[in-house]
Formats: C-alpha cells, structure tokens, sequence
C-alpha cells in the first residue's frame, strides 16, 4: 500500500471542495485561509496534479479534484462517526452544541453556566462556526440555526424571532436623525441576501431617510467584530437584538431611535435519529427555559417609551 500524503492536507482538501472555498473550509477548521491553501499545494505537489482551478473569489474543483472528493468525504464522515460511537461507549455524558461565533460569544457563553449547575453530569462542549456543521457527521450533536424552517432532516424547535435595529454606544450622544448624518455607518458582511438581510439601504427605505449615504463607513465580515466596534463607540450599526440584549439592558450600548428591521428566526435543531437522546433533550431545557426567562419584550416596550419612534411605512 502506497504511503497516505499528510492528514492535514486531505482534511484541508476535503473541506475546502466541500464549501468550494477556502475562507469556509478555514473558519470550519479553525485555521486561516492560508494555512488551507499551503496544505492543498502541498497535497498537489505529492499527488503531481492540480486539484481546484482558483478563480477570482472562488475555486472550481478540477478533474482530478472531482474524483478524489467523495471518497475523502465518505472517508471523514465514516471517522466521525466512528469517534462518536466510540465516545458514546465510554459512558461518559457529553454533548456538542454548534452556533455562528458571534451568537456563541453574545448568548450562549454567558448562560452556560446555568446548563452546568442544572446538569452536573454532562459535558457541554460549544463548537462555533460560520460554516454549516453537519450534524450527520458527528462534528456536533445539535445546533443554533438562524433561518427560514424547515431543515432537511433535521427536528427544528423555534426559539425566537430576530429583530435589527440603530444601536451605538451612548458616549456618541446619537439622538435623532440629524445627528446620524455625521456618525461612521457600521455594516455587517451577509452571504446570503434576501428582503430579511439587515442593511442600510432598507433601514433608510422603511424610516423614509433619502439624504444619508449608505455606502459608506467600515464593513466587518464577522458579527462579534462589529458589535465590538460599536462598543468601543466607532460608529452606529443595525445590530441583532438579540446578541446585544444584555448590552442594552446594561446600558453599555443604546438603541437611539427606532424602527427596527424585521429578521428571521433562530432554531434548535439537531437530527431526527437523536430526538430521544437524553443529551440533546437536556440542552433543549435548558434552552427552552433561558428564552422564556429573558425579559426582552418588557425591555423592548419600556425602550419604546424612551425613544423617538420613526414611522414603520
């Protein structure tokens, strides 16, 4: 048997034609996009062949690449799951659950103590990602899904609906539409763009604002980076009500005026085969019970009162 070229580069290869782009495949192995083209050259330099055509922006697999992509896929899934079944076997109790990093770092992160005391037993282990986990694979057990339900077979229990608004740091002063003409616009990078897609553009359409430029000002391609500029005061950004609640109620962020943008839904999904795992149904709980003791609505309607509220239409 012919000697295997390096693991690192196999795995770099699989993931980077599974997404068809190396940034995804970096941010799904926590590596920079660098690291995942070296380990892809030098998978080409063993094999004598190239394996993806890069183009501007994006990678085409090659004839070669084609034909070596499914069985590394199946190859990786199989060790997956091999490694779950085996981690099951041990008895030890321990479930991995999948979000976006922003929505881990600005939700999850801060309750998880909570899920601990509630479930000594268990291990919960956060895996954040801004690739779509596989939860087929093994590489998580369960998942945060922001989106449109129903997910291909997957169970997807509703946990709240999302809402955008104008929300900067209170040293800025920011109250009124005269002021955000001479603030720094912030914008969230989306890779996906819909009518749901927060932006400026449909802020300024639904608030009636004809005289701000919304192409302007800095543009992040993380959520977490732009909640940190907004709170270090760089600028005022449409921001996830939801991964910024506890800085609002904390009054280290503000939301000066309104209206809001209306987004879509986060989920609790994990696969249809693991609906009686006892893991999975723990961490459902202890979600269910967080979202119902996060008092956002009367946070919201007490805002309303403090705020100027634009027309909606």
């Amino acid at each position: 048997m012919s000697p295997l070229p390096p693991l690192a580069s196999l795995r770099a290869f699989e993931a980077a034609a599974r997404h068809l782009s190396f940034k995804r495949a970096a941010d799904e192995l926590g590596v920079t996009p660098t690291a995942i083209s070296h380990q892809v050259r030098l998978l080409e330099e063993i094999i004598g062949s190239k394996l993806f055509e890069r183009q501007p922006r994006k990678v085409a697999l090659t004839e070669i690449g084609v034909m070596m992509f499914p069985p590394l896929r199946d190859a990786f899934s199989s060790m997956a799951k091999a490694v779950g079944q085996a981690r099951r076997n041990t008895g030890q109790r321990a479930v991995t659950l999948t979000s976006t990093t922003a929505f881990a770092a600005k939700w999850l992160v801060p309750r998880i103590k909570r899920f601990s005391a509630q479930n000594p037993d268990i291990t919960l282990r956060i895996h954040p990602s801004e690739s779509v986990v596989d939860l087929h694979a093994g590489a998580a057990d369960c998942a945060i899904r922001y989106g449109r339900a129903p997910f291909a077979e997957l169970v997807s229990e509703p946990l709240f609906e999302e809402r955008f608004a104008p929300i900067c740091n209170p040293r800025l002063g920011i109250r009124d539409l005269a002021d955000l003409k001479h603030q720094t616009l912030l914008h969230s990078e989306w890779r996906k763009q819909d009518e749901f897609t927060p932006s400026w553009r449909r802020w300024c359409d639904i608030a009636g604002v004809t005289d701000i430029d919304t192409r302007g000002g800095a543009v992040f391609t993380d959520d977490s980076h732009v909640i940190q500029a907004t709170i270090a005061g760089q600028g005022i950004a449409l921001l996830s009500s939801v991964l910024v609640h506890d800085d609002l109620r904390s009054g280290l962020l503000t939301q000066p005026f309104g209206p809001d943008l209306a987004g879509l839904g986060y989920h609790f999904v994990y696969p249809e085969a693991a609906a009686g795992n006892a893991n999975i149904q723990a961490v459902r709980s202890w979600l269910s019970a967080e979202v119902s003791n996060t008092p956002e609505n009367a946070d919201t309607a007490a805002m309303e009162q403090k705020r100027t509220k634009l027309p909606e239409g």
